[in-house]
């Protein structure tokens, strides 16, 4: 019978677009550097990672060159490859597939793993012979939070970087949950933690104490605060379902920009590198899309979402990418943007396209069905 208690691994791959760059071009090991920059390199590409070594800098991922070599003048920028980055990502997944069919993929670089009833090794040694074998077989660096919910694995794997494995069990809440900075805590928004901590609301601690609740309560609602607490104390979901997440109906990639930008070759740069995020999944997936759109929210948070819709399903690259780069174009007026992302949708499996009736193309199978079943005048000769 299986465990009511869950053992969950949330994988994350430590700098991993860094990582896979050091793999490719040693000599980066020792340097700092990040990745980013893209066409408009002096005029305010963004980073997408920054490797450690950068890190101890202040420079980090969504930050602009310009303010990247602010801080750090010998910083060097290493262009975005989009495809190689997916290549070590398949490798990443179809690994821990060997251990289990009960993994969830949640981006490029991390996942979830069921690993309860995998039976003759504890949970611990599985997490570091995961751990070392994903160095010394792919070079990819990890950390990894072991959990009984997919909340608190996901915890776990953030308070260690990188190569650490941390083990949380409900027990621990209090002794390793409860002291991290309210900031820390997985889900809670970028404009929700400062509101927070303007209310005195500085670690989780403070978050569950029942005096501050009334506080708590002024900035999110009641659903959500019930779910946090949940979260928090090991009671939310223990499902690691990959078939629920398999086929998405649609596949969206987006970037909060450290600063707002009206640079057009900025703002089109990141729709590229969005669109590369989001294009290798659905290609992974056999997924050819119909509609195509782009997200920008300007500096007023003004959101706007524009969208194209084919006459066909495709999966063509080219083509969904002069779609966003024309949506662009035509839409964007000129104001300052601080969000900007792609979305892939009206996503369907090839198998389940139908293909327009064509009767040219149907009276030629049917010649080269003629020709398959009729028999060679020679053939009992040739026998």
């Amino acid at each position: 019978m299986k465990s009511s208690v869950r053992v969950i691994f949330h994988i994350d791959l430590n700098a991993f677009f860094a990582s896979v760059e050091m793999i490719e071009n040693p000599s980066l090991k020792n340097k700092v550097f990040a990745v980013g920059g893209g066409l408009s390199y002096n005029r305010g590409g963004i980073l997408t990672t920054a490797s450690y070594k950068a890190r101890k800098y202040g420079i980090r991922s969504a930050m602009t060159v310009s303010q990247a070599l602010s801080l750090y003048p010998k910083l060097i920028v290493v262009p975005n490859r989009h495809g190689l980055y997916q290549q070590y990502s398949h490798k990443f997944i179809s690994y821990l597939k060997t251990y289990t069919d009960l993994v969830w993929q949640v981006s490029i670089d991390e996942a979830y793993m069921d690993v309860t009833d995998i039976e003759g090794i504890h949970p611990l040694a599985l997490a570091k012979k995961i751990q070392n074998e994903l160095v010394s077989l792919y070079k990819l660096p990890s950390s990894i939070g072991i959990a009984p919910t997919l909340f608190l694995a996901k915890m776990g794997s953030d308070m260690k970087k990188p190569m650490g494995i941390t083990v949380i069990r409900k027990r621990d809440v209090k002794q390793k949950i409860y002291p991290l900075p309210i900031k820390d805590m997985y889900g809670l928004g970028k404009k929700t933690y400062p509101k927070l901590e303007k209310l005195g609301i500085y670690t989780i601690e403070d978050f569950v104490n029942p005096d501050n609740q009334t506080k708590v309560l002024s900035v999110l609602s009641q659903t959500h605060f019930e779910s946090y607490m949940k979260d928090i104390h090991g009671l939310s979901s223990n499902v690691v379902d990959p078939s629920k997440y398999a086929l998405p109906k649609s596949i969206s990639n987006e970037m909060t920009l450290s600063f707002d930008t009206d640079i057009e070759q900025v703002i089109k740069d990141t729709l590229i590198g969005q669109l590369n995020d989001a294009y290798p999944r659905m290609k992974n997936d056999k997924l050819f899309t119909k509609t195509v759109g782009i997200r920008l929210r300007y500096s007023n948070f003004e959101t706007t979402q524009k969208v194209k819709t084919l006459a066909d399903y495709t999966d063509d690259y080219d083509t969904i990418l002069n779609i966003v780069l024309e949506l662009l174009e035509t839409f964007y007026t000129g104001k300052p943007v601080r969000l900007i992302g792609v979305s892939l949708n009206n996503l369907k499996l090839k198998t389940e396209i139908q293909k327009p009736y064509d009767l040219f193309e149907y009276q030629a199978n049917e010649e080269k069905l003629k020709k398959a079943y009729t028999k060679p005048e020679n053939e009992d000769n040739e026998k």
